[in-house]
């Protein structure tokens, strides 16, 4: 079933199998974003993220562009208004979403897009796709994460170049710096993001969710002490786990050495 917001903006599909589509819409401005969408992105993912069916998100954009950042004309509006609550931040509840969020980038991904996309815990890019920070161009302090953020993927010095030269870098760059993981012809952007998405869909969920979380908390921690927390939140999850758990894991590998099995 699907649903969409004013005007069809930002669109938003669930799929029997767990998968979820959100699609920014609006491809005459290769989906450049007014106030009204930002508020219904953030509230797009909010609701993603509490609805117990769904298991993985799809991020895209239509037309000739994931996103090409704010819309400018509304740029007042945007950053003296209601940017500030978090409630209709889009980048703050992706980062609290507790569902993987796949990222099928195609075109441009500009400064606000550009963000959009780092929030996203999987990237596929399409062939000569092109990210680009304009902060510096247009005289906007970066609120949504670019600043801190990419350095921590590509390293200090590239982020500089990208960020203070305003210059565009391609996805193909990005798959080497591993900000991108898949780089795939446009026509195979999104089966590629949905052959991911169904993978993940059928693993544990609930492990899926704890791992994401582990991840992306941990990251935010020295090593030493993102070890600990791993140690923490496995020996918490151990000793609440049943006999009927560990049951199924065996069930599991036996199932699969049988299956090894057949195929000798």
């Amino acid at each position: 079933m699907s649903d969409s917001s004013s005007e069809n903006l930002i669109l938003v599909s669930r799929e029997p199998d767990g998968i979820a589509t959100v699609t920014i819409n609006r491809p005459a401005s290769l989906n450049s974003l007014s106030q009204l969408m930002i508020t219904d992105l953030a509230r797009a993912f909010k609701d993603l993220g509490r609805d117990e069916s769904v298991r993985v998100i799809i991020l895209s954009g239509s037309g000739r562009a994931f996103c090409s950042g704010l819309d400018l004309t509304a740029a007042e509006q945007v950053f003296k208004g209601g940017m500030k609550d978090k409630e209709y931040d889009p980048v703050f509840q992706m980062e609290q979403c507790p569902k993987p969020i796949i990222g099928a980038i195609n075109g441009v991904a500009v400064t606000a897009g550009f963000e959009i996309a780092l929030a996203c815990d999987i990237l596929v890019a399409a062939k000569g796709t092109n990210f680009m920070d304009t902060h510096t161009r247009f005289g906007i302090v970066p609120s949504w994460g670019l600043s801190q953020k990419l350095p921590r993927i590509i390293g200090p010095n590239k982020a500089r170049e990208v960020s203070l030269t305003a210059m565009p870098f391609t996805s193909e760059e990005a798959q080497k710096l591993g900000f991108v993981n898949y780089v795939v012809e446009g026509t195979e952007l999104l089966k590629k993001a949905r052959e991911i998405a169904r993978v993940v869909a059928q693993n544990n969920h609930d492990i899926v969710i704890r791992y994401k979380s582990l991840i992306n908390d941990g990251f935010k921690l020295d090593l030493h002490q993102a070890l600990a927390l791993e140690k923490e939140r496995a020996y918490k999850y151990y000793d609440k786990m049943t006999t009927e758990q560990f049951k199924k894991m065996q069930e599991f590998v036996a199932v699969r050495s049988s299956k090894k099995s057949s195929k000798l």
